[in-house]
């Protein structure tokens, strides 16, 4: 991961967000990108999360001055349980090229990691100075309550950008590895997703910053 991000993002990775950016690639054949016309897809069988992700991602690109569309807009909306063979992968590209879309932005968890985390709570407590009484009183919990170790889990999310030009095959352009830690809340966790990617994007020249008005500034 290229310094310039680690730098931008250290405000955002100390914030209370659920995300955190584990490795970025891009593209070294390619300095900067300019999307027409996005795809956004969210792989996930959570209806809401997807809907939510997919919309949330939209405004932002629109923000930026792009035109974006969501994939339950795109794909066709009749119930359909079967996997994609490459030939119907082949089909969809064609027909998006032919919509005039020239990027796909595709995020997916491809894992989940279990953490069990050590409960502490040394508010008050001085370390250079405990008995062994204090020591035992503190930490007697651990015998007597089960929950004292709490468990909680870690998604691994993986965002894709690909570029579908008509004369090139689908190339990637850019690949981020982003850690959902503990999701709460689908809101929050789709709002701290999708601030993430945008600024690795922008940091990336991958997408255009959000540009602020004079009146938005006063």
């Amino acid at each position: 991961m290229k310094k310039s991000i680690s730098i931008l993002l250290i405000a955002f990775l100390m914030s209370c967000s659920s995300t955190q950016l584990v490795e970025s690639w891009k593209n070294l054949d390619i300095e900067t990108y300019e999307p027409y016309k996005v795809l956004v897809i969210g792989l996930t069988s959570d209806e809401t999360a997807r809907q939510q992700f997919e919309e949330k991602l939209k405004s932002e690109l629109a923000l930026r001055g792009y035109e974006a569309m969501v994939s339950f807009d795109v794909f066709d909306k009749t119930p359909n349980t079967d996997k994609m063979t490459v030939e119907d992968l082949d089909a969809l590209e064609s027909k998006l090229i032919a919509d005039g879309f020239d990027t796909i932005l595709l995020t997916k968890i491809v894992g989940v990691e279990n953490k069990t985390p050590y409960r502490r709570d040394y508010k008050n407590y001085d370390e250079t100075y405990r008995r062994f009484k204090d020591e035992y009183l503190k930490y007697q919990e651990i015998s007597h309550n089960p929950d004292y170790y709490e468990e909680f889990q870690i998604y691994k999310a993986e965002t894709t950008v690909y570029c579908i030009c008509p004369t090139k095959d689908r190339e990637l352009i850019w690949k981020g590895y982003i850690n959902i830690t503990d999701p709460r809340s689908i809101e929050k966790t789709v709002t701290d997703y999708v601030k993430l990617v945008i600024v690795v994007l922008e940091e990336e020249l991958l997408i255009n910053p959000l540009e602020i008005t004079k009146e938005e500034k006063s």
